[in-house]
């Protein structure tokens, strides 16, 4: 195999799986990054789905818990938890379940992101007429 075919195959697994878990945000983000760095959004498509999001070892439900502590505790990461909240719910995952997650973060990474990232869910949660959330 080629290092063009390759990359292109790996572009298309991680395509597939970007597409199955955030739906038309996953790819608005990357079209985004196309006039700008067209690299970087290769490497989020081929690495980040294609060989991390596609890797049998998690669920696509916890693979998406995971990475909401990881963003909220980085903070600064809100457009991104937006996503990811949203792909969260895509994959199983209830109002519920995330708040939950939210809520046990403010433990580990403070009140100040904790609230940052409830109030990004209860956006999303609005938007999909998940709210209240009980």
């Amino acid at each position: 195999m080629t290092e063009t075919s390759d990359r292109q195959q790996r572009f298309e697994r991680g395509k597939a799986v970007l597409d199955a878990i955030d739906g038309t945000a996953g790819a608005s983000t990357v079209d985004a990054l196309g006039d700008v760095s067209p690299e970087l959004a290769h490497q989020v498509v081929a690495w980040g789905f294609g060989d991390i999001y596609s890797r049998p070892g998690l669920e696509p439900r916890d693979r998406q818990l995971v990475t909401l502590g990881m963003l909220t505790a980085l903070g600064g990461c809100e457009p991104q938890l937006e996503v990811h909240i949203n792909a969260a719910l895509n994959v199983g995952l209830t109002s519920h379940e995330i708040i939950e997650a939210l809520l046990q973060s403010a433990v580990y990474c403070g009140f100040p992101r904790a609230l940052n990232a409830t109030f990004v869910a209860k956006k999303v949660f609005a938007e999909r007429g998940l709210l209240p959330v009980v």
